[in-house]
């Protein structure tokens, strides 16, 4: 089958959703699917290649401002264009905002289409300031409208779930996502790096997060101000970027926190030696649905102390802690964790993320397209490229 994803806010620096779309569509190609996915991009002009998650179109997109070089697909009628000529057997989309209007493209072609849910739409508007009565409301008008628009809403927890099934919907599916096993592995703990990141503080506390107001990143730093007050000596890196950075560093200064921000960091490896070295990891954000960086880091044999409102408060387990949305509330969590035996700790928190493998979410995702079961088979090159500007 070809199957043709389109997904929104995809940036180079990207985390979660980035990942989610190259492990699924190496997937798909490895079950003798052909995955397009179709991505804006900077510039006027397109680039149509073949990866290892499949072909890439990419589509010029404007960025939206105050998201920190977030891009989306803009133009329909260009969009409108390439869906016709690829000619999808399968449609999956990832963003249940600014793409709705693609649910109504498929039924009109009649091809069978699905939305992914990355994200809860009234989590996200509350962690926005907007009271809890009215980003319920506005959530249930969306969710219901996304609803009827696609054949199946796939989400990757009940948590993420929730929301749908509150407004009467149907055809919802799970599938949760996975982490590589291989490559997030305790083995790749460094003690140089520890040392070098926490240099004389005795623990190292990690966060791997986009700055964005949603993810509640100024969390962390409220957690390391507590726990130094308590008399803990903590120091926190930072590996992501984000509208916050500037914000956040400025506060580091000011308190003088012993807190680092490295940026976006490509280097896989240098990532997993990261969240293997750390003593744990915080995940504040109260609008996660799945949370990526938090399973990671759980691989790695490093506990999570999350929001108690998101999704990783059913993920994590024993493999971490969960914590109201304050420093304090933060700060006990992370005792309660240290309080443990560490062998105890990080054995508990890779067994956690060893029930998460991509083979599994990637025959859960396959099968809420109802596409045939997985079999290797490697997809063909694009016979066609994307014409240049005016070209469709």
């Amino acid at each position: 089958m070809r199957i043709v994803r389109i997904a929104n806010f995809v940036t180079p620096a990207s985390g979660g959703l980035r990942t989610a779309l190259r492990e699924l569509g190496a997937g798909y190609t490895a079950a003798g699917h052909e995955p397009v996915l179709i991505v804006p991009g900077v510039g006027r002009g397109t680039s149509d290649e073949l990866t290892g998650q499949g072909r890439v179109i990419t589509l010029p997109g404007p960025a939206v401002p105050g998201t920190g070089g977030y891009r989306v697909l803009a133009d329909r009628r260009r969009l409108d264009q390439v869906l016709r000529a690829l000619d999808p057997d399968r449609l999956e989309v990832s963003d249940r905002t600014t793409l709705r209007w693609t649910g109504e493209w498929a039924r009109r072609a009649r091809v069978p289409a699905v939305m992914v849910s990355h994200e809860s739409v009234d989590g996200v508007l509350r962690t926005w300031g907007v009271p809890h009565p009215l980003a319920r409301a506005a959530a249930d008008r969306l969710n219901s409208r996304t609803a009827h628009a696609y054949s199946r809403i796939v989400c990757t927890t009940e948590w993420a779930a929730a929301e749908f099934t509150r407004v009467g919907a149907r055809n919802v599916v799970r599938a949760p996502l996975g982490v590589d096993l291989a490559a997030r592995h305790p083995d790749c703990r460094s003690a140089e790096l520890r040392r070098r990141c926490a240099g004389r503080a005795a623990v190292l506390m990690l966060m791997c997060s986009r700055l964005s107001p949603e993810k509640r990143p100024g969390r962390a730093l409220d957690a390391l101000a507590e726990l130094r007050r308590r008399g803990v000596d903590a120091a926190l890196v930072v590996a992501g970027d984000g509208p916050l950075r500037a914000r956040l560093e400025a506060r580091v200064r000011a308190e003088r926190l012993p807190a680092a921000f490295l940026g976006h960091i490509a280097d896989h490896a240098h990532l997993a030696a990261l969240q293997a070295s750390a003593d744990l990891a915080l995940a504040p954000g109260p609008a996660e649905t799945f949370g990526l960086a938090a399973l990671e880091a759980l691989a790695c044999g490093t506990p999570v102390v999350a929001s108690a409102a998101s999704a990783l408060a059913g993920l994590v387990g024993r493999g971490g802690d969960t914590a109201l949305d304050d420093g304090a509330s933060f700060a006990d969590a992370v005792q309660r964790v240290l309080a443990r035996p560490e062998p105890a700790r990080r054995t508990a928190a890779r067994q956690r993320a060893e029930g998460y493998g991509w083979q599994p979410a990637v025959e859960a995702f396959l099968a809420a397209h109802d596409a045939p079961a997985p079999r290797s088979r490697a997809v063909a090159a694009p016979t066609s490229p994307v014409p240049p500007r005016g070209g469709w």
